[in-house]
This record gives structure tokens, C-alpha cells and sequence, in this order.
């Protein structure tokens, strides 16, 4: 093999670049390894030449790289780009791409391996990927669990289709992110400048009248139905389509502790609460919307109720062991079919719809008197109360049009229950593990413009994130977020598990709680400090709400802030 320098033009790099183009991309989100120097080279080309490209994001960890294109695809669910190094470097990413798919954001997701090891013609692809960088199967392998679709480039000449057809599965229901193997030849290859055909939105596909006027004269006929969904705002115009279905047939809308996104106004009377427990044996309706695991444990069967599924995907191939129970099932544009089900609204029994409506409104002022005394009870705590945090961000957001990311655990039910996030996008819960809030917040800003996003995050998940590297990605591209931490200095989800299944056990005797205290840990505020970011530590009541004006004051402002709140629970 000769190792020589390539000469200025058309490679596989250029190949990737115009792929990206035609998908529509507006980022690459690189966490960078050395396959990716063609695709470097074409950028530097196309910007000295003026030449179209992708915006490129210089990121340093592969968690932050997938984490912010899952935050910028949560908000415009468009699929990017994402380049991460080699075998290692996607296995460095996966829970992060894992995430994506359970938000279900599209994305394409790249890495690389050597189809030579050294001994073709060409470049030499380096003596590292024979020792260190491949894996038996190729990363393709590894990547399949946790993508849609998962496979390899093969050939240069095929690259940018294999690239638009992956971003084209990606962003078909349901969403998710597709894994494209490009070995470092196909990159440095030769390319003919044969570029794909740009993508456009997938088109839609909706339940006909036949199937949607069925379940019309349901609804009509039920006394007590019910709307559960976990996922309707992450469509595109979701969350105003389930308003307008729930207001025209005055139906209640739960949004179990599962719900991964806004999807009807925390404020709005209609709001139920979380807890699907109550309807259980009460409803003889439940309208599954977007709802992958309504029931806990699966087997738990609603004594009466006829179950109606809402989903374009009703079934989805990533959940292990999903039982729904359906009677009926409305497959296609959710938005659409909550519309269709909307304008047949009419004929309703008058006597059931004020006796629903009576009841709703009794739960819904009792559920809102509790949220006033947990509140008054946590103002008069001696130390700061998480419910106390929570309402202080909700009235200083209000009016803000702000946007909460929420990477708690232990603390994601008191969030949800007194920030009440009430618009479109305002939302958002990280899934597929702890360890992604402050990259999915960045990428939430970044596709947010003006719009301050706040990220709720305990201290345990905080140290699992990369921080250094967010915080670097923060500073580097301009994206104010505000961080507040809610810092019980314990693993207290992990604690109250060993409490549960050993409550009289040698622990609850001698009080060695192992794998749960966080006390060790430095002033978690500390380490944005060398980035010239915004600080506060709190540890009184008083302290709170000056210390989260002063930081948002920051982020108007342009600058990151991070507030540590040492909560008493």
C-alpha cells in the first residue's frame, strides 16, 4: 500500500457532506474521531468556496453530541447529523442514541471501521483500527439493539442514498435514529459527484371515517371515558389537537408518571392529574393516546372499561413486552384523528356530559387545593422544600414562554405537579437513562432561539453527565440554559429500592446504606465556574428566589447559569 496525500476534490468526505445537505440537516454533531478528517476537509472546502454545508458543532464527548441532537430534534423533529468515532466511540454514545429512540427523534447516526486494515490499495487507514478501533461484526452490530435501523455503507458510490434513506427511516413513525457504518476507505475513495436526491417530509397517513365514526358514537355512549396519553405533544400540533378533542367532548386527560413530553395544560381543568389508579374501575372508556405502557404491572386489566388505542404506531418494535388491551385501535396521524374525532363531537347526552364535567371539576379544585397547601407547607420549612423550587421556577417562567427539560428522578412527579408547564414544546422528560440533561437542554436551546430553558436535574444524574464537556458546548456555541440542581446529597431512588425489598434487612439495622451517599461530593456549582458562568449555591429559604432571579437575569443575559439547591428531600 502507498500512503500518500490525497489531492483537492470529490471523496467520500464531499459525499457525506452533499448527503447531509440533501437531507436537510442543519447541524453535524461531532464528537470527533479520526475517520471523520475527509468530511473536515470538504467543510473547510465548502466554507472557503462558499459552498452549501450543514452547521458544524465541534462537541467533545459523544453523550453531548447525541444528547443535543435529541434536544434540537425534540423541538423541530427534523433528522440531523451525528458523527461519532469508530466502535468505541458509538458505544460511548448508545445510551445517549438508546435515549433518542424512546423520545422517538429522528436522527442519522455515523461512525466508522477499516475495510483494509492496510492491506488495499490507497491511503493506509492507520495500524489502529487492526489493534484497537474493530469489532467482530462491525459497529453495525452493536448499533442494531438500540436503533431503527442499523447497517453499512459499502460502497462510495452509494453513500449519499444510503445516507438519505437512512435519515428517511429515521424520520418515518416511529421516529428514531438510524446507524450508517462508513468505513474510513468509502471516505477517502474517489467520488463521482453523483449527489442524492434531497428528502422531503414523510407524507401522512390517516384513519378513515369508517374506522374514526365507530369510535365517535363510543365516546358518545360512554358516562365516564377517559383520555390517557404519554406522548401526544411530541406530534407536530399534538398538544393543541388533544385540547380541542378533550374541550369538544369534555373529556378528563391524564398524563401518567410515563409521559415524556407536555401534552395537555398542567393548568387546564380537564387535567387529571398522573395517576391512572382511580380509573381504573371507574371508567368504562379509556382513550389511549400515544400511549406505549399505560398499565403497571402490564396485567392489570381495567375492570370495565373498553379501551381505544390512539396511535400511529401502536406497537412499537422497541418496547420488550407492551400490553395495551385494545378493543379498538385508530392507526395513523395522531394530530389528524384527534381532529377527526373533534368535529364529531356532537349529539352529546347532556346529562352525562355535566356529570362528568361536574366531577372533573371536583377533582381538579381538590387537586389544585393540594398544590396550594404543599406549596404553603413548603414555604414554612426550616430548609428549602424540592415543592418550594418547583413553584418559585413556574412563577418566575410565567409569562417567559420558557421550556423545562427535566432529568429528576426522585423529584420528576413534584416538577411536573408545581412547575405546570401549560404550551406546546414547554416540556420535555430525557429518557433511556440518567446522564443526557444538560446536552438534551442545550440542544432544546438551540433549536429555541430566544425561548429560556430551564433543566431540572438531581444531583445524582448531574454527576453523571459529562459536565466539563457540556459546559464546554455551552460556552463554545452561545446557549444559555439555565441549570438547577436539586441536590438531596443521596442516590435516593436507589435508597428507597433497598428500603422496599429489605425493610428489616441488616441495612435498616446497622444503617450501612451502601451505593447511595453523594455528601463526598464538591459544591456541584463549582465546575462551571472556570467556563466565567453564573453561580449560586442555596441552602435557605430566604436565599431561594434571589438567588433564581439573579441566574435567569444571567441567561436573558447570555450566560449559563447554575443553581445548586440543597433541597431537604
Amino acid at each position: 500500500m502507498t500512503d500518500t496525500n490525497n489531492t483537492p476534490g470529490a471523496d467520500g468526505g464531499d459525499a457525506v457532506v452533499s448527503a447531509f445537505n440533501a437531507v436537510g440537516a442543519d447541524y453535524l454533531f461531532c464528537s470527533s474521531g479520526s475517520e471523520w478528517a475527509p468530511v473536515w476537509e470538504s467543510l473547510a472546502r465548502r466554507h472557503r468556496d462558499g459552498d452549501p454545508a450543514p452547521d458544524y458543532l465541534d462537541l467533545t464527548h459523544e453523550t453531548v453530541a447525541v444528547g443535543m441532537a435529541t434536544g434540537y430534534g425534540l423541538v423541530t423533529r427534523r433528522p440531523q447529523g451525528v458523527l461519532l468515532h469508530a466502535a468505541p466511540g458509538l458505544l460511548q454514545g448508545s445510551m445517549a442514541v438508546h435515549g433518542a429512540l424512546l423520545a422517538g427523534v429522528p436522527m442519522v447516526v455515523t461512525s466508522s471501521e477499516s475495510s483494509t486494515y492496510g492491506d488495499g490499495p490507497g491511503q493506509d487507514p492507520g495500524g489502529q483500527w487492526y489493534r484497537n478501533l474493530s469489532i467482530v461484526g462491525g459497529p453495525q452490530g452493536i448499533a442494531q439493539p438500540f436503533t431503527k435501523w442499523a447497517t453499512e455503507a459499502a460502497s462510495v458510490h452509494t453513500l449519499p442514498t444510503m445516507i438519505t434513506r437512512a435519515a428517511e427511516l429515521a424520520w418515518r413513525a416511529p421516529a428514531g435514529p438510524a446507524y450508517l457504518n462508513v468505513p474510513l476507505e468509502i471516505l477517502l475513495e474517489d467520488w463521482d459527484g453523483r449527489e442524492a436526491k434531497k428528502i422531503v417530509r414523510p407524507g401522512s397517513t390517516h384513519s378513515s371515517p369508517e374506522e374514526v365514526d365507530p369510535v365517535a358514537e363510543m365516546i358518545r355512549e360512554a358516562r365516564n371515558p377517559v383520555i390517557v396519553t404519554e406522548t401526544a405533544g411530541r406530534e407536530a400540533g399534538g398538544f393543541e389537537a388533544l385540547v380541542a378533542f378533550a374541550e369538544a367532548w369534555n373529556i378528563p386527560v391524564v398524563e401518567p408518571d410515563s409521559a415524556v413530553c407536555g401534552n395537555f395544560p398542567r393548568n387546564h381543568p380537564l387535567h387529571a392529574g398522573s395517576d391512572i389508579g382511580p380509573w381504573m374501575d371507574e371508567a368504562d372508556l379509556i382513550l389511549l393516546v400515544n400511549c406505549r405502557v399505560p398499565f403497571y404491572p402490564p396485567s392489570r386489566k381495567p375492570s370495565k372499561a373498553r379501551i381505544v388505542v390512539i396511535d400511529e404506531v401502536p406497537q412499537r418494535p422497541h418496547v420488550v413486552y407492551q400490553v395495551l388491551f385494545a378493543d379498538r385501535y385508530l392507526e395513523g396521524n395522531v394530530t389528524n384523528t384527534l381532529r377527526q374525532l373533534a368535529r364529531r363531537a356532537t349529539n352529546l347526552d347532556p346529562d352525562a356530559v355535566a356529570a362528568r364535567r361536574t366531577a372533573q371539576d371536583e377533582r381538579y379544585v381538590a387537586e389544585q387545593a393540594a398544590v396550594v397547601r404543599a406549596e404553603a407547607k413548603a414555604a414554612e420549612s426550616e430548609g428549602v422544600d424540592p415543592v418550594l423550587v418547583a413553584a418559585t421556577l413556574r412563577r418566575l417562567l410565567d409569562g417567559r414562554d420558557g421550556i423545562v427539560v427535566d432529568e429528576t428522578i426522585t423529584h420528576s412527579r413534584v416538577v411536573k405537579r408545581h412547575v405546570q408547564t401549560s404550551t406546546p414544546d414547554s416540556y420535555f422528560y430525557v429518557q433511556g437513562g440518567l446522564g443526557q440533561g444538560i446536552a438534551v437542554a442545550l440542544g432544546v436551546k438551540l433549536a429555541s432561539g430566544e425561548r429560556p430553558v430551564v433543566l431540572t436535574i438531581g444531583d445524582g444524574a448531574f454527576a453523571y453527565n459529562p459536565v466539563i464537556q457540556s459546559y464546554d458546548a455551552a460556552k463554545a456555541y452561545g446557549l444559555p440554559v439555565l441549570i438547577v440542581v436539586f441536590n438531596n446529597r443521596v442516590y435516593k431512588s436507589m435508597n428507597l429500592n433497598h428500603r422496599r425489598f429489605y425493610p428489616d434487612g441488616a441495612a435498616a439495622e446497622t444503617g450501612e446504606w451502601l451505593g447511595t451517599d453523594l455528601h463526598r461530593l464538591p459544591r456541584l456549582a463549582a465546575f462551571a465556574e472556570p467556563f466565567g458562568m453564573h453561580t449560586e449555591t442555596v441552602d435557605t429559604t430566604d436565599a431561594l428566589v434571589p438567588a433564581l432571579e439573579r441566574a435567569l437575569k444571567a441567561v436573558t443575559e447570555g450566560t449559563t447559569a447554575v443553581v445548586d439547591v440543597l433541597v431537604t428531600r
